[in-house]
């Protein structure tokens, strides 16, 4: 019954922008954490950052300056603002919510969206 839908993936020059939405149903929405993870080719999955269920945010310290993470509880949507895209950022970006302890361990999470591509170019 839990879905999360990414979108907003797509292709981008080195420097710029783009914004990713995940529209979540089925869960309490203003109760849960809602974060975003990303894998790039060959490598784990990574944590990017987290918008608590108070609101606060917290991200990994490879974007951290560069992305943004808001939510709109009336929306029971969560964005990801990416800026100054480097070639490294390229991934599929997940959507994930839960309960959330240790936000960087991707075994706390309940609910994982099905992911959007995100390539940057050089």
């Amino acid at each position: 019954q839990v879905q999360l839908v990414e979108s907003g993936g797509g292709l981008v020059q080195a420097g710029g922008s783009l914004r990713l939405s995940c529209a979540a149903s089925g869960l309490q929405f203003t109760s849960q954490s809602m974060a975003w993870f990303r894998q790039a080719p060959g490598k784990e999955r990574e944590f990017v950052g987290i918008s608590w269920s108070s609101g606060s945010t917290l991200y990994a310290n490879s974007v951290k300056g560069r992305f943004t993470i808001s939510r709109d509880n009336a929306k029971n949507t969560v964005y990801l603002q990416m800026n100054s895209l480097k070639p490294e950022d390229t991934a599929v970006y997940y959507c994930t919510a839960g309960r959330v302890t240790r936000p960087w361990t991707k075994d706390d999470y309940n609910y994982w969206g099905q992911g959007t591509q995100v390539t940057v170019s050089s």
